[in-house]
């Protein structure tokens, strides 16, 4: 009889990529795979997956008592459903996994996605902070089987805690490219330079209201800004302050594949983090990755991780600062040099032989490996 094996995540389950790769290792691994997330009112379906998936719908969709009623339920939802093995994703899921975990002496293995605690969502909600921070006190110290998103994260958790998580980056798979479609199908100018910022999480400080304000001045270019975020709304209403509507276009979150083909056809990948937060200076967002594999050059904010993928394959350049003015002009530099591109097009095809997840997973499959 296979091992069973609960993978916990807070999100709707159907953009979460690192989640869904896990859970697919987990299931080359013979584990028999129960995925639980929650579904929101504008949740995407979910796509046909080789393990169960069950997304809790809950009374609360954000704040304090969101959170609350996600981890009572998730409590008890890992109380009476059998486990070999329990995996939580991020600290808004450590809580109850960790106690059922001791409860029934089950083996946890936990991931942290980012540097949870000093999210801009936290760092001016002080008494919320705190909070996160003691369950990551009290949790952390204890935990035998930590996984991290990159060595930046994980030098701060050694330093904090004594214990150096293992590294498993975001990369995305390997991608076989069939049955795609054209700029024309997609009802995108075939004759202008595309721009692609895309995410599920675009946020404040995330660069995206500059990039908008910029497209103003940049010649010859269409910005896509593709998923959801609490910015949206606010982007849009700029777009039509600015008037900028045949400028920029709005696409929602897609699946995976969809995403892949609009990423596809853009010329550039944009990735414009602030660095005003300690999780945002040390991040290194999927989308640089989902870039890579799709064959397109990146422009960046200079933060560390980020700059190490760039300069090392020498894949794109960066932003020297966050004037929307200073930004075009990047753009616009990058954009007239067409052999330069080329050559980072190049670049980009050894960079995505080199960063996948096939050879990512490996470290995971070490870890889940001793439980099988």
């Amino acid at each position: 009889m296979r091992k069973r094996v609960i993978v916990s995540v807070i999100n709707d389950l159907v953009t979460d990529q690192r989640v869904k790769k896990t859970c697919q290792t987990l299931t080359n691994l013979g584990f028999e795979v129960v995925l639980i997330g929650r579904k929101l009112k504008n949740s995407l379906p979910m796509d046909n997956r080789p393990y169960t998936v069950r997304r809790m719908r809950l009374l609360f969709t954000k704040g304090p008592f969101f959170y609350a009623c996600f981890n009572f339920r998730l409590f008890f939802l890992l109380l009476f459903h059998k486990a070999d093995l329990l995996v939580s994703n991020d600290l808004d899921t450590l809580l109850p996994n960790y106690l059922i975990s001791k409860l029934k002496m089950k083996p946890l293995v936990y991931d942290s996605h980012e540097y949870f605690t000093e999210v801009p969502e936290l760092v001016n909600r002080k008494s919320v902070q705190y909070t996160w921070e003691r369950i990551e006190k009290w949790i952390f110290p204890k935990l035998k089987n930590v996984i991290t998103v990159n060595d930046s994260i994980a030098d701060l958790y050694e330093k904090k805690y004594g214990i150096r998580p293992a590294v498993v980056r975001n990369i995305s798979p390997q991608k076989q490219i069939i049955n795609l479609k054209s700029r024309a199908e997609l009802r995108l100018p075939e004759n202008t330079n595309i721009l692609i910022l895309q995410g599920s999480g675009i946020n404040i400080q995330r660069g995206a209201e500059e990039m908008v304000e910029a497209m103003q001045y940049i010649d010859h270019a269409l910005l896509l800004i593709v998923g959801g975020g609490d910015v949206i709304d606010h982007l849009k209403q700029m777009v039509t302050n600015l008037g900028l509507e045949d400028r920029v276009i709005f696409k929602p979150t897609q699946p995976y594949d969809q995403l892949f083909n609009l990423t596809y056809i853009a010329d550039i990948g944009l990735t414009l983090d602030k660095d005003t937060n300690i999780n945002y200076h040390y991040s290194l967002p999927n989308k640089l990755f989902d870039y890579i594999q799709a064959g397109i050059p990146v422009i960046a904010s200079p933060l560390i991780e980020i700059k190490k993928i760039i300069e090392k394959y020498e894949i794109g350049d960066f932003i020297p600062n966050h004037d929307p003015k200073q930004i075009a002009n990047k753009i616009n530099e990058v954009l007239a040099n067409q052999e330069l591109i080329a050559k980072w097009k190049k670049n980009v095809t050894f960079a995505a032989s080199n960063l996948n997840w096939e050879t990512e997973e490996q470290v995971l499959n070490k870890i889940f490996a001793q439980y099988v």
